[in-house]
């Protein structure tokens, strides 16, 4: 079946590296949060996610760049022009450079007010509020890494960028893992981030070299190399504003509402849903160029192909998604028990359960979602994304001011109302297009 999709070689080795540091990547996550809950446990592991979710607003000015930067220099690599790419990556990091600073210096100042929503002990709030500039200097870091990520890429080495990112997310867990052990607390997970984005710096920049000469610190900014970022990546950017504030307003009203212990409970359902879903969907992140290649002439020949290409990723997802989520779903209390060990809770596997029905409903919609990239109708996926939050939002926001006791269990039927709110749209979009076409 890849092979009647996939007609690139160098596409083939892209996808095929997707599907395999997505299964090694689950793997290093299964591994990491028993470490970290042995010697940090539930409050400390949560005042780091807080931590992490109050940098929500920094990420917020990537202004869609990684994206915009791997199309662009994929045209221009494509035409042999280095100049135009040397353009577009020097206007994006200094571009990002700027952005990450101002939003970071904002935080900063309204650090106290935003931390005080989390309702955490006085212990707990010092803590964040100890560790936010740093972090937040390793945010603004890892957007100019993206950048360098984004261009190897868009060079078409893809498969690279994904082999060099899952090694370096295991090495930095075995440094976070060896000073945890030493007892050296959360400051662990902030050195072993930073050695992660400081090894694919420098790799970016040995396997670039490698393709073409660049010079990433070169001061070289372009207006209308930016409005072409900026008009590409708009979009994108639009997406992950929602994407990002979705899962901080389910931690924020935990916190605030069932205590800050239940946000590790949340973090690991909602992440290990969300990784079993990526083991299937990594493989299917490939419709979107062959789609877009057949759409260049749409012809009746060309609408049946497409046609049938989203039928059988359909067919693919219910044939190989079903029976693999059944299993998990039925095997939940056994694996996080192995898991975790004697960090194991008694509210985990129900919660996985849930979210996990909510990932599926969320992978049913991926091949409808390629298929409106591809054929430039992303109004369609914004929208998507947009009835997710805000059908997540007003449920739980229903639930904290209608009853006397906000508990988690209804924070994950929320977040599977609005997965398959979104699903919905996207296929009810597909079939109303294709309709009109007729």
């Amino acid at each position: 079946m890849i092979k009647r999709l996939f007609f690139s070689s160098q596409l083939r080795k892209n996808m095929f590296s997707g599907l395999a540091t997505t299964i090694f990547n689950t793997g290093v996550i299964l591994v990491s949060y028993p470490i970290y809950l042995h010697y940090l446990g539930y409050e400390k592991l949560g005042v780091w996610i807080v931590l992490s979710t109050v940098l929500t607003f920094v990420q917020m000015c990537n202004l869609g760049m990684g994206p915009a930067v791997t199309k662009l220099v994929a045209e221009e690599h494509g035409r042999g022009n280095t100049d135009a790419i040397q353009s577009y990556v020097n206007t994006a990091f200094w571009t990002l450079a700027a952005t990450g600073t101002i939003a970071l210096t904002v935080l900063l100042l309204l650090a106290k007010p935003i931390i005080a929503l989390f309702n955490m002990s006085t212990e707990n709030t010092a803590i964040v509020l100890h560790f936010l500039p740093y972090v937040g200097t390793l945010t603004v870091y890892a957007f100019l890494v993206q950048i360098m990520t984004a261009t190897l890429s868009g060079l078409g080495r893809m498969d690279q960028a994904n082999y060099r990112d899952s090694i370096c997310r295991a090495i930095s867990l075995g440094v976070a893992s060896v000073l945890l052990i030493f007892r050296y607390g959360i400051v662990s997970l902030l050195i072993g981030s930073a050695i992660n984005y400081l090894l694919i710096h420098i790799t970016s920049i040995l396997l670039i070299r490698k393709i073409v000469s660049l010079y990433i610190l070169k001061f070289k900014w372009d207006i209308e190399r930016f409005k072409k970022l900026v008009s590409f990546g708009g979009t994108v950017l639009g997406g992950s504003i929602i994407n990002m504030l979705f899962s901080p307003f389910n931690k924020l009203m935990l916190s605030r509402y069932a205590g800050v212990a239940t946000v590790p409970v949340y973090e690991i359902a909602y992440t290990g849903s969300m990784q079993v879903r990526s083991v299937i969907a990594a493989g299917l992140a490939a419709l979107m160029p062959e789609i877009s290649r057949i759409s260049g002439n749409m012809t009746e020949y060309a609408r049946q192909r497409v046609s049938q290409i989203y039928h059988r990723s359909m067919r693919f997802i219910f044939l190989l998604g079903t029976p693999f989520y059944a299993a998990m779903a039925i095997l939940a209390p056994l694996l996080l028990k192995l898991w975790l060990g004697d960090r194991f809770i008694e509210t985990l596997p129900g919660a996985f359960r849930i979210t996990l029905l909510a990932s599926f409903a969320s992978l049913v919609g991926v091949p409808a979602y390629h298929t409106h990239m591809a054929q430039g109708r992303v109004r369609h996926c914004l929208i998507s994304f947009s009835i997710m939050s805000l059908t997540n939002a007003a449920v739980v926001l229903a639930y904290a001011m209608l009853s006397p006791e906000m508990t988690a269990s209804r924070v994950y039927y929320a977040i599977l109302l609005g997965q398959c709110a979104s699903t919905f749209y996207l296929i009810w979009q597909l079939r109303r297009g294709d309709k009109g076409k007729r």
